[in-house]
């Protein structure tokens, strides 16, 4: 698409300091659906705010730093939790020695980082933070693209190259529902987990030398959970694809089932959710 490609083309032509060269992510990303990663391009080329919804181990992620690596573009992430605040994603002051003087500095964080470099800020499970806490990134987020810094009074204006992204597990616990005048400003996307041959094509990368039954196995498990989970017999978390390509590289170690039970069932907090991810891999295992 000639915008994309445009866009593209002018990021490619930037130059970082090696320091920040170390934040452009590597890609890898594989989408479902034929149309979904070239769509989430179009926000990001029209530096439209973009919300990617899933449930965990869909690839939200991994998207973001496809992105990054796409327009060699540097990434600064904020993990979210009920202890974010303003300091954590603008900055803060702190004392410093200069020429035999004490002065105040501001150490920059990412949202502030992000903005004046013209970088990539991506916002990890943003429904995890507190409403009260996001409010300071609406006009981060709209056409105005600005933010008047509280700890210093600085009006700060976005870079043109300047993009968000924010992911969200939608309907876990410990999570909110996002404010509306939040969610609003964002385009939002549906990250599904991949299947079928995608899936198989991303284990032939991943592990190039695993065994056929260990591939067999964990593509066949990853089909009945993803079922299982369709169904509504067990939570979304436990069709994982990052807990199931954990549970391949260590089965090339260990035993597959103790595996599977290590890096899949033992994070699901019904027991009897645990006791069917073991059950479905048994029938597998030869």
């Amino acid at each position: 698409m000639e915008l994309i490609e445009h866009v593209h083309a002018a990021r490619l032509k930037r130059q970082y300091e090696p320091a920040d060269t170390k934040l452009i992510a590597t890609g890898g990303y594989r989408s479902p659906d034929a149309h979904l990663l070239e769509d989430v391009l179009v926000s990001i080329a029209l530096k439209k705010p973009v919300l990617l919804k899933g449930p965990s181990g869909s690839g939200k992620t991994k998207m973001a730093e496809t992105i990054s690596a796409y327009f060699n573009q540097p990434m600064h992430s904020i993990n979210c939790s009920v202890d974010l605040d303003a300091e954590s994603m603008l900055g803060f002051k702190t004392v410093v020695q200069q020429q035999g003087q004490t002065m105040i500095d501001f150490v920059e964080g990412p949202v502030v980082k992000a903005m004046k470099a013209g970088h990539i800020l991506y916002i990890d499970e943003i429904n995890m933070a507190k409403a009260e806490t996001l409010p300071i990134l609406h006009s981060v987020l709209d056409h105005r693209r600005m933010l008047t810094n509280p700890f210093t009074g600085e009006v700060i204006y976005a870079h043109e190259d300047f993009n968000v992204i924010a992911a969200i597990n939608e309907g876990y616990i410990g999570t909110t529902p996002m404010n509306e005048a939040l969610k609003n400003r964002f385009v939002s996307y549906s990250v599904p987990y991949i299947s079928g041959e995608q899936l198989s094509e991303l284990w032939d990368e991943r592990f190039p030398e695993l065994l056929p039954t260990i591939k067999t196995m964990m593509l066949s498990l990853a089909e009945d959970l993803k079922n299982q989970v369709q169904q509504g017999i067990l939570s979304e978390e436990a069709a994982s694809i990052r807990s199931l390509l954990d549970a391949t590289e260590l089965a090339q170690f260990i035993a597959p089932l103790r595996a599977v039970r290590y890096a899949i069932a033992e994070k699901l907090a019904d027991q009897s959710e645990r006791e069917l991810v073991i059950e479905l891999a048994k029938t597998w295992i030869k």
